[in-house]
């Protein structure tokens, strides 16, 4: 007999398909452009009214990764700011040695700043905020994005509604070599060789030896893949912003879409592959620069 469960789910798929929003259905000529990134708040792949069937998320936790979905993200007054909300979803309890959350800020809102020594990068997923550093005012809109180095003052606020996903973690400093703040936009950053690989690379930070992490932004058109299986030291803090594919992590394989985060622990085997009708993009955490011992 069919689980009541899976009969629920096959007909919510059914009834998604056959939506306005479904994968069956046909574009609308009528329909307004949607703006940059605006899946990462309206997935596709858990459907709202699938949400409410009881024990269903797509998340998994294990040991050396984790696949943290929309709607398993939970929400609450993030520590130090004013009218915001946030939900954490890489943290040191996992093993991870960054912090990586999503905020959403309401009308009046205001950040507070990361503990002493520690360097925080923000990247704008919806509506805009103004970040202030001594005295000057940066207008940061969608896919825009700011580096602010350890101990240095500064505020992000916003009169309506947006949502940044934020890095944090305590600097690995070196002698002699101190980061500079950055504040730019992806579409200002050149695309990389990718010897062996086919995707487009995009780095947000410099490469310079005073930064240790760096953020890369990863586009694959439908049907390419990452050649590399990669092994190795670095961890990762993934989100994933446009599109759809399948990850593997370990021996799992997860399908995965717009909104959907993941973290990766040191030599995790990992690989993606881009599924669908329009391009990937994800934006991902690398450690860089530093000796692992």
């Amino acid at each position: 007999m069919l689980n009541f469960s899976l009969l629920l789910l096959v007909l919510g798929l059914f009834e998604y398909a056959s939506g306005e929003e479904g994968f069956c259905s046909a574009p609308s000529s009528e329909s307004k452009p949607k703006p940059l990134y605006w899946k990462v708040d309206n997935p596709t792949l858990s459907p709202i009214h699938l949400q409410d069937l009881p024990g269903f998320t797509r998340s998994v936790y294990k040991s050396d990764h984790a696949l943290i979905t929309p709607e398993s993200q939970v929400y609450s007054p993030l520590p130090d700011w004013i009218n915001t909300s946030g939900a954490y979803l890489v943290t040191p309890e996992m093993g991870s040695h960054f912090v990586m959350f999503l905020a959403k800020l309401k009308e009046n809102s205001r950040s507070g700043l990361p503990p002493h020594g520690v360097e925080r990068l923000i990247f704008v997923l919806q509506g805009g905020v103004t970040l202030t550093t001594a005295g000057n005012s940066h207008i940061l809109k969608v896919d825009s994005y700011a580096y602010l180095p350890p101990n240095f003052e500064h505020s992000i606020e916003s009169d309506s509604p947006a949502t940044i996903v934020v890095f944090e973690r305590r600097y690995a400093p070196l002698q002699n070599l101190v980061p500079e703040p950055v504040v730019s936009s992806t579409d200002r950053q050149p695309l990389l060789e990718t010897p062996g690989e086919i995707f487009e690379l995009r780095k947000l930070l410099p490469t310079s030896l005073a930064y240790d992490f760096n953020i890369h932004i990863m586009d694959f058109q439908p049907g390419e893949y990452l050649n590399v299986k990669e092994v190795h030291y670095n961890q990762h803090g993934l989100l994933l912003l446009e599109g759809q594919g399948i990850y593997r992590l370990g021996d799992s394989w997860y399908s995965v879409q717009a909104g959907d985060v993941i973290w990766m622990a040191p030599f995790v085997p990992q690989w993606y592959g881009a599924l669908g009708k329009t391009r990937s993009r994800y934006l991902l955490y690398k450690d860089v620069n530093r000796s692992p011992l």
